[in-house]
């Protein structure tokens, strides 16, 4: 039997805003569809490991492939859930990297909790936005590989690129803040790669375009603040 592939890897390809699915078809045959299935929800490795209780998703082009992968996977203390949105889980598992580094901006500026809600939010507007325009499942986002997986990012202690805000909230330089890490945070370049695919496809992603302006054009982080907050008025859902 053919084996089966399992990405868990969190990204758009710099430069071709190719998703992973896209990059596995170009690097491996488009022959690789069939078997290929995407992870993602709120798990941090370390809790998985220590066997504590959580929920994932796992997303197929092939239903059957998704099944089998949840089969193998499912265990007490992991309860594994299937879904046919392949592009919906792989955009929220990159979106909730950018917003929560804004997160950890906040928390570092010291703007409480009600701005960290709203910031979680509205990031999910945001990441829903783009995901439906890629052709996304707007319910998708609303559920572990993006409501879920962005509640964890965005207050967990253990995330990554949650830290690196909080850094840079501190007045550390990006250059300082990513020296200093022994791991990668797939947030920063997120960032840049989000940010430019929201341009080319008219999506308006306010958070995002501020982290870009701190993290790559050197703008204040409370110059953020105040400019995500002077934005014209406007209609919650619309």
């Amino acid at each position: 039997p053919q084996s089966l592939w399992i990405c868990g890897t969190k990204g758009i390809e710099e430069g071709t805003f190719m998703t992973m699915d896209e990059v596995f078809r170009e690097v491996f045959g488009s022959n690789v569809r069939d078997r290929l299935a995407f992870i993602s929800g709120p798990n941090f490795a370390l809790e998985v490991a220590q066997g504590l209780p959580a929920a994932t998703t796992v997303a197929a082009f092939t239903p059957e492939v998704a099944k089998e992968i949840q089969a193998a996977l499912s265990t007490s203390s992991l309860r594994v859930y299937t879904s046919e949105d392949v592009i919906g889980v792989q955009l929220g598992g990159v979106v909730k990297n950018v917003i929560a580094i804004a997160a950890g901006i906040s928390d570092g500026l010291g703007l409480g909790h009600n701005a960290r809600a709203a910031l979680i939010t509205r990031g999910l507007a945001e990441m829903t936005r783009l995901a439906v325009k890629m052709g996304a499942d707007p319910l998708t986002l609303s559920g572990l590989p993006g409501l879920g997986d962005l509640i964890l990012t965005c207050t967990g202690d253990l995330s990554r690129n949650r830290q690196i805000g909080i850094r840079i909230a501190q007045g550390n330089s990006l250059t300082e803040v990513l020296s200093g890490m022994r791991m990668v945070a797939e947030g920063v370049r997120n960032t840049r790669s989000v940010y430019l695919l929201a341009a080319k496809l008219g999506v308006e992603m306010p958070i995002v375009e501020q982290m870009y302006r701190v993290l790559y054009e050197g703008k204040r982080p409370r110059e953020a603040v105040r400019d995500l907050m002077r934005r014209a008025l406007k209609a919650e859902i619309r």
